[in-house]
């Protein structure tokens, strides 16, 4: 197809060489790292702790040789946001953004074996709530913008860095930025895309997140005047929930794909083999293919990239264990196919229930639509030449992601957005959002390179 010889093409660039980074750097950048996790920037620890940790990269940059005047850190919705400008040569060319996140989710210290804000280094690894989601980005582009500035680099365009306060939760930050920077060129965001690693540490692919679900809450109420539990009555609320569960759990939204996901299934069908790898290579080569859709949606493990899912998370009901319950309720959590309207799977939801006496919610949960990004042949190059330049010759893969990040705002806003961490880890190694997160010491000097190399090409 038109779209996989396009994304060959690119791929089959010859790489550029970028900078190493020297172990002064490469120290340098650990120690913004282990200052960024001992910032306790979760929700909980409220707007000063996030301002702070905004207050102090803004002094890293300033002391690097930003101008005050170019850094705007400013309280939001609870929250913080920076904004760091460094002027390029050409003040009427679209600016290009490096989007990323300040807040971590919650970590309690009685369940870590390590104090989730005090960062530790050991056996090679740091260790600290947000070690890798997101303050290890963050930090390598900080490290990397500041060492920039210092040598005086002026970029042909303005570079923007902008850092929200809650990803992590309802994204109120992001939905400002993205409206005071509706204007750039692209965004690209630390909090996406990455490399793979396998058991040895050997880098086994690279993905460029062009797509992402829309994440998207439904709450499913069931009222009734109740009564003693000795008289039941027909119109038990638990039961009627049940049945619309069972209902929801049945329904199949129908098979989609873009330019994102068709090239993704064909690059994962050409390391796979049997009827799954089949199946990819089918599919990606024409999604009409039923047989092959069919085979891929009976699997977990690719049936989220076809389709929109929803799926029941929380139940509760009634309110004694002695009385009819007079209510219950059941929370739906849904990852909508890019391009797809919320509006129309909640219609569809209630389609399903087919019952008009449960009332059918969407909730605010921070999210919104979201369109998939076009794999740009500008941005699919530079982000060839900066992996290659430290893992010659590594498969980069389009990737649609099934969680949500600051890029749906900025999508939203009309501006294309691609996840491209310069993060290198195995499956098992990173823990983000769970007990002992962690970040792997060695991925710092080619994340060092990989930002340097980026920034250079697509802000020159």
């Amino acid at each position: 197809m038109r779209v996989l010889a396009f994304t060959a093409a690119l791929l089959a660039a010859a790489p550029a060489v970028a900078a190493s980074p020297g172990p002064a750097d490469q120290a340098r950048a650990l120690e913004i790292l282990k200052t960024s996790i001992s910032h306790r920037t979760t929700e909980s620890a409220g707007q000063a702790n996030m301002l702070a940790y905004a207050g102090w990269i803004r002094d890293v940059l300033v002391k690097a040789g930003y101008s005050p005047s170019d850094i705007a850190v400013e309280p939001v919705a609870g929250t913080a946001t920076l904004i760091a400008r460094l002027p390029g040569r050409d003040p009427a060319r679209k600016p290009l953004v490096i989007s990323g996140h300040m807040d971590v989710v919650e970590a309690r210290a009685e369940d870590w074996t390590r104090d989730p804000f005090i960062p530790v280094v050991e056996n090679g690894y740091v260790f600290g709530r947000g070690a890798a989601d997101n303050k290890f980005d963050v930090s390598m582009v900080v490290a990397t913008l500041a060492r920039l500035r210092a040598e005086n680099w002026r970029p042909g365009r303005d570079v923007i860095l902008a850092l929200s306060g809650d990803e992590e939760t309802l994204m109120r930050s992001t939905a400002v930025l993205a409206q005071k920077l509706r204007g750039a060129d692209l965004v690209l965001n630390a909090d996406g895309g990455g490399g793979e690693l396998d058991a040895s540490g050997k880098a086994i692919s690279y993905g460029i997140q062009g797509a992402e679900k829309t994440y998207a809450d439904f709450t499913l109420e069931v009222t009734d005047p109740g009564g003693h539990s000795s008289r039941p009555t027909p119109g038990n609320p638990i039961y009627r929930l049940a049945r619309a569960l069972e209902r929801v759990e049945a329904h199949r939204f129908p098979v989609q794909s873009n330019e994102i996901t068709l090239a993704s299934l064909a690059a994962s069908g050409r390391s796979l083999d049997g009827p799954t790898g089949d199946a990819l290579r089918r599919f990606s080569a024409n999604p009409a293919d039923a047989e092959a859709a069919k085979i891929l949606s009976d699997d977990p493990s690719w049936a989220p990239y076809l389709r929109t899912t929803c799926v029941a998370t929380l139940v509760s009901g009634g309110h004694a264990s002695n009385a009819l319950p007079q209510r219950a309720s059941a929370n739906v959590n849904c990852r909508i196919f890019p391009g797809t309207p919320s509006a129309s799977v909640l219609q569809v939801l209630k389609d399903v229930v087919a019952d008009p006496s449960i009332k059918v919610t969407r909730n605010d949960d921070g999210s919104i639509d979201s369109p998939p990004s076009p794999l740009r042949p500008d941005v699919v190059k530079a982000v060839t030449r900066a992996v290659h330049a430290v893992h010659p010759g590594l498969a980069i893969v389009p990737a649609q992601s099934a969680g949500a990040t600051d890029s749906m705002y900025f999508r939203a806003a009309g501006v294309p957005s691609y996840g491209v961490s310069g993060l290198f880890t195995r499956d098992d190694d990173t823990y983000a959002h769970g007990l002992n997160e962690r970040a792997p010491l060695a991925a710092i000097p080619g994340a060092l390179v990989h930002w340097d190399s980026l920034l250079r090409d697509l802000g020159r």
